[in-house]
């Protein structure tokens, strides 16, 4: 038998096998999906060095090329959900992959740092679309919620290690060829369009209008609270531009709750906001971002600026997190039907703080070993509670708002990153004060996992006997959708 003939049989028993089992497809296809967009959000931090090398800029053009991606990453996400709703999540998916894997070979190729943060707010908007709509293939794929919650926590080790293994990808590839870190996306986006070719789901469709001026006002709250934060840290807090900026997020911030409050065809419905799970997944969302994506940034600035460690060596100090992050996600499912999905969300929580307040303590003086030691209680925490949260959420919306309740959570989530690096960015941007703008970074996302985990207590879960999405809980307010 020829090669050609050999290759053709495999791909045919492959799809057949995947005609027979149509949720591991989505599943599949969500969890590269997830991969991908986590991976990006973190692949750049080590080797901002070498962009740095090749493209020039300081700190501040630096930011922008992991706020730029996460910016519009978390705008989007808003509508992208609403989107998801309305188009349906095969259709929304696959538009939203093709984008990203464009927007990649377009930073693969940037001639300049502006094109390169041009390409990166494109990248975002693709992540933004994939994001709520790989819930929404899974919420599809896998109706029965116990099948559900073990799919999810599969879809959030995609993300896990994603985001794990972004810094160890980063400070490899840069070592050849800073670039490759955006065109190792192509390959990863390809074989995600082939796996959704072969999903067959139900496509829930909504033909409604959409909230432009919801939309807007959040790009522009979003873009200048960002913009504001970073150049805080350039010129100050007192600059007329930066005093502007922070005004214009507030009244951008005021019209999106006006449009969403009076609009005929809301992205985000208040009565999805008004529910205590939803409002309590958003915080501790925005938290875990916070700690986690901070940590990140800061200590891979850090080990290269301070301790003087190659791209390579500072990705290679993240391979014990990344190990043990990839052990952790896959327990979170059995975590959650064994004492209820609340108790990872503490637990997890709960493993972030002591990792950062300990970082936060330890002396400019200390080994690169301990650090490294302490890095893991808050990437092995974080896929803890991820996953536990995402699937307590969505068991308490019913099917038809999952696409839009995935999409506040996870905007909520890279505000989070966004506003970590901004801010914490500012804070060690003067060399001469780097290490203590570090401790004071690593404190705050500290406190701010912890008023987090602290709040988790009020976090309801479905009695057994309760149908996943019917009610809301007991003291909530009707969700749009539900039966009050």
């Amino acid at each position: 038998m020829s090669t050609t003939a050999t290759t053709s049989l495999a791909t045919d028993q492959a799809a057949a096998a995947l005609r027979r089992r149509p949720g591991a497809a989505a599943l599949g296809a969500a969890l590269l999906g997830f991969f991908v967009i986590t991976l990006d959000a973190l692949v750049v931090n080590v080797a901002l060095s070498s962009i740095r090398d090749s493209l020039g800029g300081g700190i501040t053009g630096l930011q922008w090329v992991v706020d730029g991606y996460t910016l519009m990453f978390a705008a989007l996400l808003l509508s992208a959900g609403s989107l998801t709703d309305r188009l349906g999540a095969r259709r929304t998916f696959g538009a939203g992959m093709a984008l990203f894997a464009l927007a990649s070979v377009a930073c693969g190729l940037a001639p300049n740092l502006g094109v390169l943060i041009a390409a990166r707010l494109v990248q975002g908007a693709g992540a933004a679309v994939i994001v709520p709509s790989s819930l929404a293939l899974i919420r599809e794929a896998f109706p029965d919620a116990g099948k559900r919650a073990k799919a999810i926590s599969l879809w959030a080790l995609g993300g896990s290690v994603g985001s794990a293994a972004g810094p160890v990808a980063g400070g490899f590839l840069s070592q050849i060829e800073w670039r490759l870190i955006f065109f190792i996306n192509l390959p990863v986006g390809v074989i995600a369009l082939l796996l959704l070719a072969h999903t067959k789901i139900s496509e829930r469709q909504k033909q409604v209008g959409f909230d432009w001026t919801g939309q807007l006002s959040a790009v522009a709250a979003m873009g200048a609270l960002t913009f504001a934060a970073i150049e805080t840290g350039a010129v100050g807090f007192t600059t007329p531009y930066v005093l502007f900026s922070y005004a214009l997020a507030a009244l951008a911030a005021l019209v999106f709750v006006a449009a969403q409050a009076r609009g005929k065809h809301p992205m985000v419905p208040l009565s999805l906001l008004r529910s205590r799970t939803m409002g309590l997944a958003a915080g501790i969302g925005f938290a875990l971002n916070v700690g986690f994506y901070g940590m990140i940034f800061l200590l891979s600035l850090y080990l290269q600026q301070a301790k003087g460690m190659t791209a390579l060596a500072t990705g290679l100090a993240f391979v014990p997190m990344t190990v043990l992050t990839a052990f952790v996600s896959p327990t979170a499912a059995w975590f959650a039907a064994r004492f209820g999905p609340r108790m990872p969300v503490i637990t997890g929580q709960a493993a972030m703080v002591v990792g950062l307040v300990l970082l936060a303590l330890v002396p400019a003086s200390a080994p690169t070993w301990l650090l490294i030691v302490l890095m893991v209680p808050v990437g092995a925490g974080g896929s803890l509670a991820v996953p536990a949260l995402t699937s307590l959420l969505l068991d308490r919306v019913p099917a038809e708002r999952a696409g839009t309740a995935s999409g506040v959570l996870n905007t909520s989530r890279q505000v989070g990153g966004a506003l970590a690096v901004a801010v914490f960015g500012a804070l060690v941007a003067d060399r001469a004060q780097f290490s203590e703008g570090l401790h004071t970074s690593l404190a705050i996302a500290a406190a701010a996992v912890l008023i987090t985990t602290v709040a988790s207590f009020l976090l309801k879960t479905p009695a057994a006997h309760e149908a996943p999405t019917a009610n809301p809980e007991p003291r909530d307010r009707p969700i749009a959708g539900t039966r009050a």
